[in-house]
């Protein structure tokens, strides 16, 4: 469906697409990048009406003329200038990976305009949550038998001890199977402004202490749905992340990697469609 467009506190032109019918769940995807590999989240929109934003500077969205306006808690503002734009009161709000961060930025921030909270293998740098490289190895070597394996690997430890760059050649250990449907979606899913993925995570951009805080008197109930290969959000990270909600539900899908959906829809909507209702 073709995008709409409204305008954000500072001016910037922002867009988002609609998919589905039905009561609407605003959806943050992560990257920074093109709101595009979402989809329609394997087949969610035939339960709820899909609101996906396009973050700045991604997708058919403007660039920002100040560049620290990428950064995860000002992307707070956009969450809300899309509520007012759709004259919406209370909403429920979708974020996967990296766009979990500000998602759970705004229910801190706005506790009560938050219905239901749906946190998709979720980043976790806005509640401080530590992701060690040994979490990481434990899980890649669930995949030892796999013949890309031995690359990807090595590509995952030069990461891990900062000698490499090499994100690309990890890519397998993101999708449940490495087969053409998940090379296709690597493709087409990188961030490709450089910008906003720079500013993101930028000084400032995230206070744990003060959101775990605040997320503690949180009435709103949450989902959190972690892959059980997932080396971007491992489940433990999840879990410990499902903690600081007084009313969450976790769900570990099995052999399912950093985008669910894909790995096995049915699955995945089944359990986001019976939390979101």
């Amino acid at each position: 469906m073709a995008p709409s467009t409204f305008t954000a506190f500072d001016g910037t032109r922002l867009a988002h697409r609609t998919h589905g019918r039905g009561e609407p769940v605003l959806c943050i995807p992560g990257g920074p990048a093109d709101s595009t590999y979402l989809g329609d989240l394997g087949g969610l929109s035939a339960h709820r009406r899909l609101i996906v934003l396009d973050l700045r500077g991604t997708g058919r969205s403007a660039v920002p003329q100040d560049a620290s306006s990428y950064r995860s808690d000002r992307l707070v503002d956009d969450i809300e200038a899309l509520r007012e734009h759709l004259g919406l009161g209370r909403i429920d709000l979708l974020g996967h990976s990296a766009g979990a961060n500000p998602v759970i930025q705004y229910a801190a921030r706005y506790p009560d305009r938050i219905g239901r909270l749906a946190l998709i293998a979720p980043g976790t740098r806005a509640v401080g949550t530590v992701i060690t490289g040994d979490a990481r190895r434990e899980l890649a070597r669930r995949r030892a038998h796999e013949s890309w394996f031995p690359a990807a690997f090595a590509a995952l430890e030069d990461l891990i001890a900062g000698t490499g760059s090499d994100r690309d050649a990890i890519a397998p250990f993101f999708y449940g199977r490495w087969d053409a449907e998940a090379r296709r979606h690597h493709t087409a899913g990188r961030p490709d402004n450089p910008e906003a993925v720079a500013h993101f995570g930028a000084e400032g951009a995230f206070d744990p202490e003060a959101t775990r805080t605040a997320l503690a008197a949180l009435r709103a109930p949450a989902l959190l749905l972690a892959g059980e290969l997932d080396l971007n959000s491992p489940p433990r990270a999840v879990a410990e992340c499902a903690e600081l909600f007084p009313d969450a539900t976790l769900v570990v899908q099995p052999e399912a990697g950093h985008y669910p959906w894909l790995d096995d829809a049915g699955r995945f909507v089944a359990a986001t469609a019976a939390f979101l209702g």
